[in-house]
């Protein structure tokens, strides 16, 4: 079977995946308007506003990516009982994605970030949250219900998406990965500098320059491949992993690994794009890697397709989910 054959059968066979989804989710507001002129009260811009638009965001960025891709995802995560929790659910129900793995908290509020546009442009942020690990009884309600959807639906890949406001505590990413472990069952992260030392075990780490920069503590310049190597490296044997794909931005990805007990390292460079917004970027690769690995793709593949789909979601504005039929026409056509 040719390459192209190859790939037009994998896009197929996504269809069949069932992908666990945890991790911290939240609500992306956008506020889109246009700026005119400039406030009288201080130097700032009015923005008048024209819309309002809530997106899923967070891991369940990572959902919504999985479903565009013809997946079926399960999102387990945390959050508030409360208005932008209600906003939450009912996001998950317009995309038709299963709730039974969100737990809600009286204790929490739901992550919400406010995202202001001015004719296009994104002018501020503004981030409500709480960043605090999860209670006792959080972990042990969340944790229920993981264990609860890992007996009863088989789960082609566990993805952790970390953002840093507490769902992915110590705890729970240990005890998750010990049942994944005992089951066979791929695991993969994307980091942030908080736990990035607590996925030991982990099938496939995927953190960027910068976390990759802060988890090791080390100073490393993008034009020094060969240091870059060396810092994958050493972190795949820290985690005991199999793969740490790295995404460097403008410059592309790499894969490390080991093949025949040999120390492999495979540099992808990224492709020219009009570039509108990167916002989501590394949820959308996340994604993809982690499609091709639970369907046993090569480290080329899964470096190669998933630098693709983020590249693609860039030239988006805001955070949007991944055309899955553009991404294949542009991997079949690079071919």
């Amino acid at each position: 079977m040719h390459k192209e054959d190859n790939y037009r059968k994998l896009f197929e066979d996504f269809t069949r995946l069932t992908i666990m989804v945890i991790g911290d989710v939240m609500v992306d507001s956008y506020l889109w308007g246009r700026v005119e002129r400039i406030s009288p009260e201080a130097p700032v811009p009015i923005v008048t506003l024209k819309n309002r638009e809530n997106r899923m965001g967070g891991a369940a960025n990572v959902a919504r990516n999985l479903k565009a891709m013809g997946a079926n995802p399960l999102l387990c995560s945390i959050i508030g009982n409360d208005e932008k929790g209600d906003a939450f659910i009912s996001l998950l129900n317009e995309e038709a994605i299963e709730t039974k793995g969100i737990f809600r908290s009286k204790s929490r509020i739901t992550t919400t970030k406010f995202r202001i546009f001015g004719n296009n442009t994104q002018m501020i942020r503004v981030d409500e949250e709480m960043e605090d690990d999860l209670n006792e009884t959080e972990l042990k309600g969340l944790l229920g219900l993981i264990t609860s959807i890992l007996s009863e639906q088989k789960i082609d890949c566990i993805v952790f998406q970390d953002y840093n406001k507490g769902t992915l505590c110590p705890a729970l990413v240990k005890e998750v990965i010990s049942v994944a472990r005992n089951s066979g069952i791929p695991v993969t992260v994307d980091p942030k500098k908080k736990n990035f030392e607590a996925f030991s075990g982990v099938t496939l780490f995927k953190p960027n320059l910068k976390e990759l920069k802060d988890g090791m503590k080390i100073e490393v310049d993008l034009t020094d491949r060969s240091a870059l190597i060396d810092s994958t490296q050493i972190l795949r044997e820290k985690l005991n992993c199999e793969y740490v794909l790295t995404t460097l931005s403008e410059y592309g990805v790499m894969v490390s690994f080991k093949e025949n007990s040999e120390e492999k390292t495979i540099y992808i460079p990224a492709h020219r794009r009009s570039i509108a917004d990167v916002s989501g970027a590394g949820d959308t690769v996340i994604t993809v890697a982690s499609l091709c690995l639970a369907m046993k793709c090569s480290p080329f593949d899964i470096a190669f397709i998933s630098n693709l789909a983020g590249g693609l979601v860039c030239e988006e504005v805001g955070v949007v989910p991944i055309d899955k039929n553009k991404l294949l026409k542009e991997a079949l056509a690079l071919l």
